[in-house]
Order: C-alpha cells, then sequence, then structure tokens
C-alpha cells in the first residue's frame, strides 16, 4: 500500500543516496566457547586481540557484516560458513534474538497464546543494539541480554563480550533501522523460498521452543507472512549482496569471504612498530626502577644463572617479589594524619589516602607475585587475566579475565614476572582502562623489563605507573629480553619451555 511504502522510505534512506565514506579504522570477558573447531584450527568468538598501534589507540575499527533476511531463512548457517571461509581467527557473532524487548504482562499473556507480534520493528530495542554495535567497534565489553523463547522473556544473567576483526550481526530487522544502518560495512540478505522457510520454522519451533504445530501456523499466517511482505523482504533493496538459496549458494559466499578479506587489511607490523617506537629516547619517567643494591644484585646474579636450581630460583625470586611490591606501595598516595601513641602523645604519620588496592596478575607467571602482595596488604582482592599468544601471529590475545566488582574506584597493581615487548601488559592495561580504571592508578609491576617494553607501555598510556627491579637493553629476534632470565613460568613452574616462547608471554604454555 501507499501508506507502507512511504513508512518505509522514513524508515530507510533512499537506495542510491550519497553519503560521505566513513573513516574505517579492524578492532577486539568472561570467556565463551568458541563458536568452531575446525580440523585445521580454533575460531574465536570472545575476547581480544591486540590491534593497538603504538600510541595505545585502536589501528582499525572492526568490519561489521549485517545479515538479514526473513525468519528461518538460513541466516545463522550462512554467518557460520562466512566464519570459517574468512580463516580469521577473532570473530563475533551477534543475533538480533538477543534484542527483544522486555514484555508486559499483558504482553507475556499474548505471547503463551501466539497472539504477540514479534516480527514487528516495535518488538526490538533498537537503542541496545545500536550502544551495543558501537561500543563493540571500538573493542570495548559489551554486555549482551540473554533471551529465552520459550518463557518470552530475558534471563537474568547476561554475557560479556569484546569487539573482533569481524562482527557479524544478524537478525530479520537487521536492516530496519537507519543509525543501525550507518554501522553495517556490508549489508547481505539472504533470500530463501518461503515455503522452506515454514518448514524450517516449524521444525524449530517444535523441537527447540516447545511449540504446537497449531500455534506455530497461527503466528506464521498472522504475524511472520504479514511482517516479512511489509518490512522485511522490502530492506533487500539495501543490501549489498543478496544470496539467494541461502546456505546453498557456495558461490555467493566465495565472493563475499573474497570482499571482507580486502577490507580487513590486517596491520600484521604490530610489534614492529611498537619495537621501534621511541626506542632512542631516555626512559620515561613514569619508570620507577629498584635501587640495585648488592642484595637486590646479588638476587638477580641466582635467578638469572641457568644453573641455578629451581628451589633457588623459586626462594630468591619471592624475595625479589615481595621487595618489589613494597616499593610499588611506597608510591601510591598518602596523606598526613596524626595518631596517639599508647604513651599518649601524638604521632605525625602518613595513611594511605585511596579507596582501595587491588592486584590483578597476568596468568600464568604473574599469579606467582600474588603472595607477596597479599603478604604486605591485608584484605587484597585479586583479580585474573589470562593472555595467551598466537602462534600464527605471534601477538597476544585476551582469552579470560575475571576483575573485582567496583575496580574503578581502586589503585590496581598489575603484575607480571617480565615485560619484553610490553604487547601483553599493553592489552592487559587497556582491559582495566575498559573496566574504567583511571589511567593514573595503573601500577604495572614486572620483576624484569626490556627498554622495549617500558617505552613501549609508557608511550601508549604515560599516565601508567611502570615499576621494576631491573631493565635489560636488549631484545633479540623472537623477542626475548638479553641477557634476560629464561621464561620465568616454566623456570618458577618446573614446565618445559615451547620453542617459540615470547618473555612476556608465557601464557602461551599454560
Amino acid at each position: 500500500s501507499n501508506s507502507s511504502a512511504e513508512s518505509l522510505d522514513r524508515l530507510y534512506p533512499a537506495v542510491g543516496s550519497t553519503k560521505p565514506p566513513r573513516k574505517r579504522t579492524t578492532s577486539q570477558c568472561k570467556s565463551e566457547p568458541p563458536l568452531l573447531r575446525t580440523s585445521k584450527r580454533t575460531i574465536y568468538t570472545a575476547g581480544r586481540p591486540p590491534w593497538y598501534n603504538e600510541h595505545g589507540t585502536q589501528s582499525k575499527e572492526a568490519f561489521v557484516i549485517g545479515l538479514g533476511g526473513g525468519s528461518a531463512s538460513g541466516k545463522t548457517t550462512v554467518a557460520t560458513m562466512i566464519i570459517e571461509a574468512l580463516d580469521v581467527p577473532w570473530v563475533v557473532l551477534l543475533s538480533m534474538d538477543s534484542f527483544y524487548k522486555v514484555l508486559t504482562k499483558q504482553q507475556q499473556e499474548q505471547a503463551a497464546s501466539n497472539d504477540f507480534n514479534f516480527d514487528h520493528p516495535d518488538a526490538f530495542d533498537f537503542d541496545l543494539i545500536i550502544a551495543t554495535l558501537k561500543k563493540l567497534k571500538q573493542g570495548k565489553s559489551v554486555k549482551i541480554p540473554i533471551y529465552d523463547f520459550t518463557t518470552h522473556s530475558r534471563k537474568k544473567e547476561w554475557k560479556t563480550l569484546y569487539g573482533a576483526n569481524v562482527i557479524i550481526f544478524e537478525g530479520i530487522m537487521a536492516f530496519a533501522d537507519k543509525e543501525l544502518l550507518k554501522l553495517l560495512d556490508l549489508k547481505i540478505f539472504v533470500d530463501t523460498d518461503s515455503d522452506i522457510r515454514l518448514v524450517r520454522r516449524l521444525r524449530r519451533d517444535i523441537s527447540e521452543r516447545g511449540r504446537d504445530i497449531e500455534g506455530v501456523i497461527k503466528q506464521y499466517n498472522k504475524f511472520v507472512k504479514p511482517a516479512f511482505d511489509q518490512y522485511i523482504q522490502p530492506t533487500m533493496r539495501l543490501a549489498d549482496i543478496v544470496v539467494p538459496r541461502g546456505s546453498g549458494n557456495t558461490v555467493a559466499i566465495d565472493l563475499i569471504v573474497q570482499h571482507v578479506h580486502s577490507q580487513l587489511e590486517e596491520v600484521r607490523a604490530a610489534r614492529a612498530a611498537l619495537a621501534s617506537a621511541h626506542q632512542c629516547h631516555p626512559l620515561p619517567q613514569t619508570l620507577s626502577v629498584l635501587k640495585s643494591t648488592p642484595q637486590v644484585r646479588g638476587m638477580h646474579t641466582i635467578i638469572r644463572n641457568k644453573e641455578t636450581s629451581r628451589d633457588e630460583f623459586i626462594f630468591y625470586s619471592k624475595r625479589l617479589m615481595r621487595l618489589l611490591i613494597e616499593h610499588a606501595l611506597s608510591l601510591l598516595p598518602f596523606q598526613s594524619c596524626t595518631v596517639q601513641t599508647p604513651q599518649g602523645q601524638d604521632y605525625e604519620g602518613r595513611t594511605y589516602s585511596g579507596k582501595q588496592i587491588t592486584g590483578v596478575s597476568i596468568l600464568r607467571a604473574g599469579e606467582t607475585m600474588e603472595p607477596a602482595l597479599r603478604a604486605v596488604c591485608k584484605d587484597v582482592r585479586i583479580g585474573t587475566i589470562l593472555i595467551q599468544t598466537n602462534c600464527n601471529t605471534g601477538e597476544p590475545e585476551l582469552h579470560y579475565l575475571r576483575l573485582p566488582k567496583d575496580i574503578s574506584e581502586d589503585h590496581v597493581i598489575l603484575m607480571d614476572c617480565t615485560v619484553s615487548t610490553g604487547a601483553a601488559a599493553m592489552m592487559a592495561v587497556r582491559v582495566l582502562l575498559d573496566h574504567d580504571v583511571p589511567e593514573d592508578k595503573i601500577f604495572l609491576l614486572s620483576l624484569l623489563m626490556a627498554e622495549m617494553g617500558v617505552h613501549s607501555v609508557a608511550y601508549a598510556f604515560p599516565r601508567v605507573k611502570i615499576i621494576t627491579t631491573a631493565v635489560d637493553k636488549k631484545v633479540n629476534d623472537l623477542f626475548r629480553i638479553i641477557p634476560g632470565i629464561g621464561n620465568f613460568g616454566d623456570r618458577y613452574f618446573g614446565t618445559d619451555a615451547p620453542p617459540d616462547w615470547s618473555d612476556d608471554e608465557d601464557a602461551l604454555s599454560t
């Protein structure tokens, strides 16, 4: 009808309308299981690759693919095929089904009798969808609602995701909002015959969602089919690519994958850029090195010696950790205070002026510093971050984090035993910043650092305090600190180092 056409014209931009090209700048938790396991690799659907340049900012935004089409047209299957063929290790698959609005009591009753229209644009929370996609594109953490199709309601728990180099957003109304369309770099419409879609919907709703055949057919005829004709099918004209026959059209999927590859242009030299950033400059003022007393020098002599037994290595490492932690605590903000001694005399002292101290260890080597922190900080809270090195790219990747609540108000002691390039440390700092920890409240502690790592972290995050017991000048071609200390985690835990380990990323062997 004319009124429907006018409504659609208001909703969608005109075909072929010109708009200035957006500057594309590719992006990156509770860990989620991988979306796919193939015979050759695992494709992760949660986590954060280190797509930050030497300035500590993103080198590119995420590439967002929008997948639209009718209910049961095969959008998820097409998305999975694209992900598999892309051969990109970090992908987020976001379903529009997670963003149904919370129903009122009356709407709940209508839904129970198949009288509520879930296929209308008003059924979706577009504001939340747009806000979520924007944050994902920026590499920030987001909370995704979990929708229960059996009870037609959101569950209490939400899942946490980060962005990735590719984000696939799929849903029946994927192209049904102007602001949402602006976030999509590639729009794909999956066009599948209506009879096939009905058969698939019957099978899915009966077997997976506990519906009866009469209710499914009633809902299809009353809401699904009219909504497709009025709101979904017209959006095909907005698509960059139309995929007839859905997942059966392998030629179209191959073309899509080629196009995405041409757009991604991954920056593979991220670590090389870090290595060259400010390397000839004096060490930054934010660096504090424990005074090299004969005692400290002697302990370094022992733990650096390849002939040192594991028992002695652990003992003297712990002594150094204790000294390092105490030195770091002396750099926290303090304020004057007056107390009365048992003799009834006033004593002008100092007291910590912050709210709380939280320790965050970068697994696995960083956790060896936790006992020293607990020994000098009463009731300290501890968080963990797991970062592993990608064997193919040589870059660290975030796989898991557990941080205390309200960490944004704390001074955070970020702990890792060795830092060579600084890539893993930079990622950990970015995670803390994503959780609203102020940059000047982050203290990065390490037993040993390379000058490269010091410069990289300080250049990217000039207000982060860097504290260590020693700084070595060189890093070799394999990013190992020279003269170094060896793989700290393997020497401490008594495990064998992999042939391609990197000093500040020994979590690879975890």
